[in-house]
């Protein structure tokens, strides 16, 4: 008899149940994703929008940290609904989308992620990894309980329709993005800068106020001590592809003669 088998916890899941914090994956790479979902920290998210990944290392990445106690979540180049259908099949659980700009957007993502007569994905779960291959009973059914939809803010237009996204039903919380946010405000670079640091500690604010989950990015420790401080749900500190290379460039830096070193742009 074949196994009959259950979905994973959401994020969604986790997160009522306290803080969460992770760091990025973003070397494409399932043995790194494996030694990162060992470390003890609460979830990592596997990027494809700046990152070398398709679908086929994605698929790997997820059966590599399958198992360990930490929740993936994948962010998508883009919200393309046939996109995010492909995702969804190949196991993807939890999604971030980047780029949300209007709750009309957001409304659009949460009918991507759900089936007929509540959205538009397509149905193949007979052929997809998500409900193994029809081991999992009443996926179908139930499918939109087993798909967490985050949502990224990350522009000045993003910020001023905050509170109308965080409305959004289906939309299990929002992730604050402080590097294209400067950017967009006109201060490339300076994820310090007082106005965007005003910008994301009032999107923290706005989105608790309406209930939901909020997030943020944030590599530097003092930034993300100040926005625990000030109250997110789940933050990323750090990434796999940044450690491997401070990590190298601190070896050779005790190792080779010192030379000049301009300050980094972001990170």
């Amino acid at each position: 008899m074949p196994l009959r088998l259950s979905p994973e916890e959401t994020f969604a899941a986790r997160l009522a149940g306290g803080r969460q914090t992770g760091m990025w994956v973003c070397s494409g790479s399932p043995l790194v994703a494996e030694i990162c979902a060992g470390s003890g920290l609460d979830w990592l998210l596997i990027d494809a929008e700046h990152s070398p990944n398709g679908l086929e290392s994605l698929l790997a990445q997820l059966q590599a940290v399958h198992g360990y106690p930490v929740s993936a979540v994948v962010r998508p180049p883009s919200g393309d609904a046939v996109l995010l259908k492909q995702y969804l099949d190949l196991g993807a659980q939890n999604l971030l989308i980047p780029m949300v700009d209007s709750a009309g957007q957001a409304a659009e993502l949460v009918r991507a992620v759900r089936y007929p007569p509540q959205g538009i994905r397509g149905v193949g779960s007979a052929l997809a990894r998500a409900s193994r291959w029809n081991r999992v009973d009443g996926y179908l059914e139930n499918a939109a309980e087993s798909v967490t939809l985050l949502v990224q803010i990350e522009s000045v237009a993003a910020v001023e329709n905050v509170a109308e996204i965080a409305a959004v039903d289906g939309v299990d919380g929002l992730f604050l993005g402080p590097a294209d946010l400067a950017a967009s405000m006109g201060h490339l670079g300076q994820q310090e800068h007082p106005d965007v640091v005003a910008a994301v500690e009032h999107c923290i604010r706005t989105v608790k106020a309406a209930g939901k989950p909020v997030g943020v990015n944030a590599f530097a420790e003092a930034t993300a001590r100040r926005y625990i401080a000030a109250g997110v749900d789940f933050i990323l500190v750090g990434a796999d592809v940044a450690l491997l290379a401070r990590g190298s460039e601190g070896l050779a830096a005790k190792y080779l003669p010192a030379a000049e070193d301009g300050a980094r742009a972001s990170y």
